[in-house]
C-alpha cells in the first residue's frame, strides 16, 4: 500500500516506462500471434495492461483518460502504445491534481471488496508487473529480445561479458 503519492509516482514513472520498452519491442508482425488457446497474443496482453489503468482508476474517482473495458483493441501495437502511454500520463497528472497523502487512506468499493486507494495503487502497479511478466515469456516464445526490469534479462547479461544465470 503506498502512504505518500510521491512514493507511487516514483513507481509509477520506473514501471510505465518498463511496460512501454516492452510494448516497443513487439514487432507489428507478432502482434496477433497466438501460442496456445488459453495464452492472449501479445496484442492482448498489451491492451489489456493499458485499459486497465483508467478502467481501475477511474474505480476511485479519478478521471484518467484512456481506453475501457468495453473499448476494442486497435490493431497496431504503435496505437496500443500511444493509447498506454496516454493512458499512464493521464493518471500521474490526476494523482498530482486530485489526491494528497491523506487520501490513500480513503475507502473505495473494488471488484466487490473494499481497498484504500493506496492500496488500489498498489495493486495497479502489480497488475501490470505480472501482465507484464506473461508478456515477457510470450516474447521469448517468439523469438523477440526481452529487456531486463528489475535486472539484466539474458542477452543483457551477455552484452556485459558476463554469464546469464540458468
Amino acid at each position: 500500500m503506498y502512504r505518500k503519492i510521491s512514493d507511487f509516482l516514483a513507481d509509477w514513472d520506473y514501471e510505465s516506462a518498463s511496460t512501454i520498452k516492452h510494448f516497443e519491442s513487439i514487432p507489428e508482425t507478432e502482434v496477433h500471434k497466438k501460442f496456445h488457446p488459453q495464452v492472449r497474443s501479445m496484442g492482448r496482453l498489451a491492451w489489456h495492461i493499458t485499459e486497465t489503468v483508467s478502467e481501475m482508476m477511474n474505480r476511485t474517482g479519478l478521471h484518467v483518460h484512456g481506453p475501457g473495458e468495453d473499448d476494442l483493441m486497435p490493431w497496431t501495437m504503435a496505437k496500443v502504445t500511444e493509447a498506454y502511454k496516454k493512458s499512464a500520463a493521464s493518471l500521474t497528472d490526476e494523482l498530482k491534481n486530485a489526491w494528497t497523502d491523506e487520501t490513500l487512506n480513503e475507502e473505495v468499493s473494488m471488484y466487490g471488496e473494499t481497498w484504500t486507494k493506496g492500496q488500489t495503487l498498489r495493486v495497479l502497479v502489480m497488475h501490470q508487473a505480472h501482465h507484464r511478466g506473461q508478456l515477457s515469456v510470450v516474447m521469448r516464445m517468439a523469438g523477440i529480445k526481452v529487456t531486463g526490469v528489475y535486472g539484466p534479462a539474458e542477452e543483457e547479461w551477455s552484452a556485459m561479458g558476463m554469464k546469464p544465470m540458468e
